[in-house]
């Protein structure tokens, strides 16, 4: 049954078979309606499988969901029969439900320390009508809460709000496992799940910060820090990841390297967990807190994702210098709508397009960048020749993205656009020295962020990135930039009002982001998300 189950009943699919069986969404009914017309004749095998193959030969994907130990035929007598039979009899279907619930790839301490029960919290909720949204809900729920106990400042809080971290990454396991347990995937799940990790992770960085302050420990900035170098490296591995998604000729000595390593089993492990992925990251999290204080967990957060970008970037780098790809046009796309490039620099890009093919792109982003975060550091606050080197900066990343972005490097474009514009907006409220410029500037960065990973959803499914009016609309990474620098160069004499200045333009981009990223996701067009687990 759960064979037939994955064939006919996976909704993120629109045409999907097993050996016996074809189902298909609206979306493949014309070629199945093209299929049917073209096979009449009784060919070898059965009619399924035909007509299955007659679908794939117009151009439509048919998934095939691996097996593994379960039994899909369709015998052709008496003894075929009874073998099939046996066969079937002898697979323990539960056993395979549960293992394929778990994700084939994950890290450690979410294979070793989390799934071996959460699977079974998920066939808990599915045989009580649970649904995999309300299970992330109910993971958002636990962390926010966890984020308030952490916000009282005091010991009890601290080690209730490290509990309730574990419990909400362990429901934030078990809903994913629930939907390939049950098969109920949505595309509504799938944006849920995607932003509300980034949600819980930031509320409770907020929730440390506050109870920082009401013991007179002011850690905002190591905040905003520790989200701006977590929403960078996230940056790295969507932009090389959709760089490589489809090149040409993609081979590397490192990338063989790689895959040598990946033979030895505990090198596997090591790996994974050395970067730091969500399920260390929260654990290292939630243990710090019960045990330690906000300053010690900043602190152990930052140096360890700062390595965790570090490696990964480095290996992704020497990747890219070795191999012979050539990149697609669908790439650059990706690329330069990930840049999140405003009108400033669009008006550069398409005064220079057409000769801007003999600059390196990414030196470009790369000196532009550097130019703007030194400034942001060694000019005073207010200092009007930081708005000359915004305008310098918006040139720059006009600049870089004039031409098609297939160069080598060219992938490292948008982290150095977000580090720019994050570590500005990061340094000026710091130098502003005013109470509430810092949990301002943390609020416009987890808005501008919540963007930047609306974007990587949308790209990641398909169906390119938010329209251009939206980045428009919020300026691109330029615009905002340089709005910063000119609040700053207009309030230095009212430094006050700068956390003021800050919160409206974060409530802006919040409010234009959330309406269409809502109306987007709830919309019939929004992808679906393949998030496969082991062959069953």
């Amino acid at each position: 049954m759960h064979a037939l189950r994955l064939a006919l009943t996976d909704p993120r699919f629109d045409a999907c078979a097993v050996t016996g069986a074809l189902s298909v969404q609206p979306g493949a009914r014309e070629a199945l309606d093209k299929a049917v017309a073209t096979e009449t004749a009784h060919g070898p095998g059965a009619y399924a499988d035909r007509l299955a193959t007659a679908v794939e030969a117009t151009g439509t994907t048919v998934q095939r969901p691996e097996l593994g130990s379960l039994v899909a035929t369709v015998p052709a007598g008496a003894d075929e029969r009874a073998a099939a039979s046996a066969a079937v009899a002898a697979v323990d279907e539960e056993a395979v439900r549960l293992r394929s619930a778990v994700k084939s790839r994950d890290g450690f301490f979410t294979t070793f320390c989390i799934s071996p029960y959460s699977r079974y919290l998920a066939r808990w909720c599915a045989r009580r009508g649970l649904t995999p949204n309300q299970v992330t809900t109910a993971s958002l729920i636990t962390a926010l809460i966890a984020a308030g106990c952490a916000a009282t400042g005091e010991r009890w809080g601290y080690v209730a709000a490290g509990v309730l971290l574990i419990l909400s990454f362990v429901l934030d396991c078990t809903d994913g496992q629930l939907a390939r347990y049950s098969l109920q995937y949505s595309t509504m799940g799938a944006w849920l799940d995607a932003t509300f990790d980034r949600a819980k992770e930031y509320s409770f960085y907020a929730g440390l910060a506050l109870g920082a302050a009401r013991n007179g420990d002011d850690v905002w900035g190591l905040a905003l820090g520790a989200m701006i170098l977590m929403t960078c490296r996230h940056v790295v591995d969507f932009s090389f990841n959709e760089a490589n998604h489809d090149a040409t000729a993609n081979t590397s000595p490192t990338a063989a390297l790689s895959d040598r390593l990946d033979s030895v089993g505990w090198t596997v492990w090591v790996r994974r967990m050395i970067i730091l992925p969500i399920g260390e990251r929260w654990a290292m999290i939630a243990v710090l807190t019960a045990l330690t204080t906000p300053r010690i967990v900043f602190w152990a957060l930052i140096a360890g994702c700062a390595f965790g970008a570090l490696y990964t970037t480095a290996g992704r780098v020497l990747r890219s210098l070795t191999r012979r790809a050539r990149r697609t046009d669908r790439a650059a796309q990706a690329l330069a709508d990930l840049a999140d490039s405003g009108p400033l620099a669009e008006l550069q890009a398409r005064l220079l397009r057409g000769r801007a093919g003999t600059f390196g792109s990414v030196y470009v982003a790369a000196l532009g960048s550097a130019l703007l975060i030194a400034a942001a550091l060694y000019l005073p606050f207010g200092d009007p020749r930081l708005a000359a080197v915004a305008v310098i900066y918006a040139m720059a990343a006009g600049l870089a993205v004039a031409a098609p972005l297939k160069g080598a490097l060219d992938w490292l474009i948008p982290p150095l656009f977000r580090a720019a514009e994050y570590v500005t907006v990061l340094v000026l409220a710091a130098k502003a020295d005013v109470p509430g410029a810092l949990p301002a500037a943390f609020g416009l960065i987890a808005a501008v962020a919540y963007h930047h990973y609306d974007t990587v959803y949308r790209i990641r499914g398909g169906t390119g990135a938010p329209p251009h009016w939206l980045v428009r609309a919020i300026g691109g990474h330029e615009g905002r930039v340089l709005l910063t620098a000119v609040l700053a160069a207009v309030l230095v004499d009212r430094a006050s009002d700068f956390p003021a200045a800050l919160t409206v333009l974060a409530v802006f981009v919040a409010l234009v982001v959330l309406v269409e990223s809502i109306r987007f996701w709830v919309s019939s067009g929004a992808p679906a998300v393949h998030d496969e687990g082991e062959p069953a």
